[in-house]
């Protein structure tokens, strides 16, 4: 079971992995549209046939009955994905009861965290999350055992759900980022024309990931910094590079899986300034043998070692915090960010989550 489905994204490889590890399961979702990448044999439930399909916002308040609404099949077990209301499923009929475990990626965070999501924020959301608060604690209650993707999201499925969690981390491509990049003529031009040494912010241009940092970052190292990726942010970021450091700031627009690895490879370091569940891109970086310098709060303090493959800042305004931080981050071993990139492979995370459900299924049939 998983929310929706899109094309991309780091829930969607989750889903993929879950269906790696049991590919005996039917797959479900609220709508599919991944464009074909899951196969033609995903189940939609009742909104899919809506004009509510795709349309995330308006259909947020019908979700939860939708997924308390499946119709009866045949199941021994299910397995759910959820950044929302997904744990909320249940099957009509003689599958009504059937065990139920649940990854979590977060329980949903513009009810439960408003402050960390600005779709939390205006009055109706607010209104909104009230209702949704106990019922969504209730439901999360019914799961024989909840798996968390970072223990920064264990400990908030502690305070809003009141439940234990076991940590899987989800998994990364790693041996993709470890090789060669291989690119076009296009763009290794692209890759030339930038600095030799810079610092590299890599995301959605949003403000909650917090690329600003990233600049002042270069600002109070010295170093250039490049900037890779695209969104409505663009402009200030722009703005503020401009002002900030200016001549000194490069941006790649919406770069290639390719270039990317490229980008990654050449960096001095990443810079990851935004409080994340799990953060992939950190362990994309120290896959490509680049240290990261990640925010103290949040899932990627957990993934990069502090002094070992990068460092955690707490003071993102403070220059001197920031540019001693760099400095640990240049002096750690490419060496020992791959290897610590290899315990986030897929093959860890489909041990653990096999493991996880078949400890669940023997604990749920003592009497």
């Amino acid at each position: 079971m998983h929310e929706w489905l899109e094309r991309s994204g780091g829930a969607e490889n989750v889903v993929e992995a879950l269906r790696e590890t049991f590919p005996d399961a039917e797959l479900w979702s609220l709508w599919d549209a991944s464009e074909g990448r899951f196969g033609e044999h995903v189940n939609e439930t009742v909104l899919a046939r809506t004009p509510l399909r795709g349309r995330k916002a308006l259909a947020l308040p019908f979700m939860p009955f939708a997924w308390r609404n499946l119709p009866e099949i045949e199941a021994e077990w299910m397995l759910v994905s959820s950044h929302l209301f997904a744990h909320h499923a249940r099957f009509r009929g003689a599958s009504a009861h059937i065990p139920k475990f649940v990854y979590t990626h977060t329980p949903a965070r513009y009810i439960w965290v408003p402050e960390l999501d600005g779709r939390g924020d205006g009055p109706m959301a607010r209104a909104l999350s009230g209702l949704l608060k106990p019922l969504d604690r209730k439901r999360a209650q019914e799961p024989v055992a909840i798996a968390a993707n970072s223990q920064f999201i264990a400990e908030r499925i502690a305070d809003t759900w009141e439940r234990e969690a076991t940590v899987i981390y989800p998994p990364v491509a790693v041996a993709e980022f470890a090789a060669e990049p291989e690119l076009t003529a296009n763009e290794q031009d692209a890759l030339d024309a930038l600095p030799s040494e810079f610092l590299l912010g890599v995301s959605r241009f949003v403000p909650y990931k917090r690329l600003d940092a990233a600049i002042q970052a270069g600002k109070a190292s010295g170093l250039p910094v490049v900037l890779a990726g695209r969104g409505p942010d663009e402009e200030r970021l722009r703005a503020v590079a401009e002002t900030v450091h200016p001549g000194k700031v490069s941006f790649v627009h919406h770069p290639s899986f390719q270039l990317l690895k490229a980008l990654l490879r050449r960096a001095q370091a990443l810079v990851f300034a935004s409080i994340e569940d799990f953060g992939i891109v950190p362990v994309e970086a120290m896959a490509s043998g680049t240290p990261v310098i990640a925010n103290a709060v949040g899932g990627a303090a957990e993934s990069v070692l502090e002094g070992v493959t990068g460092t955690h800042v707490r003071e993102w305004n403070s220059h001197s915090e920031v540019r001693a931080a760099v400095e640990r981050a240049l002096g750690t071993d490419s060496r020992a960010c791959t290897a610590r990139a290899r315990d986030f492979d897929y093959q860890h995370f489909e041990d653990g989550i096999a493991a996880f459900v078949k400890d669940g299924l023997r604990a749920a049939a003592r009497p």
